[in-house]
């Protein structure tokens, strides 16, 4: 059995034997993960305060970008150093970055607590104890990736494969006990139970290499390098925080509760294409990453990685054409959000561009090429003048203004691919 296995693995080669791993372990969790969201969630949390999941969870995500940015920066990082065997200026360079993770809480605190109240009104939502349980499912769920990246960055994929597994139990069995009583809060605490774990699980994963001795590693050419990659990527990350934010605001406020609800429901379908470009996403970055750093062409490995998301979105779009009505008719809140089956093939359509977008720019980050924000932060301060003319009013309009702004990424993505390529081409020996 092994002798086979080896054979298949070498066949196939690293690169997609760790991609169907890591999507094995990945999609028992999302089955977990999936059960919360189709009917543990909308079972406990009543059609009006259903739809305020989203706007809630893109306000934690952007009191959590400049984290999250620091974590993607790290991630080229540390692919370079496991690279280099240079675990001491690793645990140098993981403390310095708990330290700043550290500094973005306290200004986190500070904004939130000036924008909350205006925020939760604005969405019909009254805050509570949600505020500091938003704050916090946003920031740690935004800082577990520093160390689930050191995993990612040395090609721990049996140990990030062991992570999803029994991280995923820990926010149901949270939820399970918090939400009956306090539905938005148990679950933002569920969301917040899960990341913690995340991070005690990769800390004790990554214990032999933060065992040895911290190196120097702060000086004053690494700070400037390491701040210059900062700020491109929390630049790329800020934009599209804000314009999610901007959209999701409102959807809330324009559309009525029971079309929000509907809308959470089906987004909740359409986006299971994202447990399959997740998966590549993250066995991708480090591979594609080293082939930037020695100089090799990262177009083979993009465009197989593009096929696969494509070949997952249009089965997935199918299927939901078919039977997307009877799933939707037999979960909490059926009877009204079957109505809007319709719309599942369609956001699954529109995901499609979306995942292939992220593919582009997260293989270019991975590189350390940033030229694509010359487009990508004009765009997204572009699109949320788009969002106020179409103002949408009905899950119709909604979809209309999605559509538009994931075809104008798609085709600077594309454009931005095919410029690459052709340049690299030219380049070659």
């Amino acid at each position: 059995m092994k002798t086979t296995l080896d054979r298949f693995r070498s066949r196939i080669g690293e690169f997609w034997w760790y991609s169907i791993i890591l999507f094995m372990a990945m999609r028992s969790a999302d089955l977990l993960n999936l059960f919360v969201g189709v009917w543990l969630v909308p079972k406990f949390i009543s059609p009006d305060e259903l739809g305020a999941v989203l706007p809630l969870a893109s306000f934690a995500a952007l009191l959590a970008t400049p984290v999250s940015a620091f974590a993607m920066s790290f991630m080229k990082e540390i692919t370079s150093l496991a690279t280099a065997k240079e675990f001491g200026k690793m645990k140098a360079l993981l403390s310095g970055v708990f330290a700043a993770a550290l500094v973005f809480l306290m200004l986190s605190i500070l904004l939130s607590r000036i924008a909350m109240p205006f925020f939760m009104d604005s969405i019909r939502i009254s805050e509570g104890s949600l505020g500091i349980l938003i704050l916090a499912s946003g920031f740690i769920g935004a800082f577990a990736p520093v160390y689930v990246n050191a995993l990612q960055g040395l090609k721990k994929f049996r140990e990030l494969s062991l992570l999803h597994v029994l991280c995923a139990p820990v926010r149901l069995l949270t939820m399970l006990v918090a939400m009956p009583f306090r539905p938005l809060s148990g679950y933002f605490a569920g969301q917040s139970a899960s990341p913690a774990a995340n991070i005690a699980l990769s800390v004790f994963f990554l214990r032999r290499e933060l065992a040895v001795k911290a190196d120097a590693y702060w000086r004053r050419p690494a700070v400037k390098r390491f701040l210059v990659l900062f700020l491109l990527i929390l630049a790329y990350q800020l934009s599209a925080a804000m314009l999610g934010f901007a959209e999701q605001t409102v959807f809330r406020r324009n559309l009525p509760n029971a079309e929000t609800a509907a809308f959470y429901m089906l987004t909740r379908f359409s986006d299971i294409l994202g447990f399959v470009s997740g998966v590549l996403l993250a066995v991708l970055f480090p591979y594609t990453a080293e082939a930037a750093e020695r100089g090799e062409s990262l177009r083979p490995l993009v465009i197989k990685t593009a096929a696969a998301i494509i070949a997952a979105g249009i089965l997935l779009s199918s299927f939901f054409a078919i039977a997307g009505k009877w799933i939707l008719a037999v979960l909490p809140g059926g009877e009204t959000n079957a109505l809007f089956a319709w719309a599942l093939p369609a956001l699954t359509g529109i995901n499609i561009l979306f995942q292939l977008q992220c593919l582009y720019t997260n293989t270019e980050a991975s590189a350390a090429r940033f030229g694509f924000l010359k487009w990508w932060i004009p765009l997204n301060l572009i699109l949320p003048f788009a969002l106020l003319w179409i103002s949408p009013s009905s899950i119709a309009s909604l979809i209309a203004y999605l559509a538009l702004a994931a075809a104008a990424k798609f085709a600077f993505s594309l454009c931005g691919f095919l410029s690459s390529a052709s340049r690299s081409q030219r380049t070659a020996p």
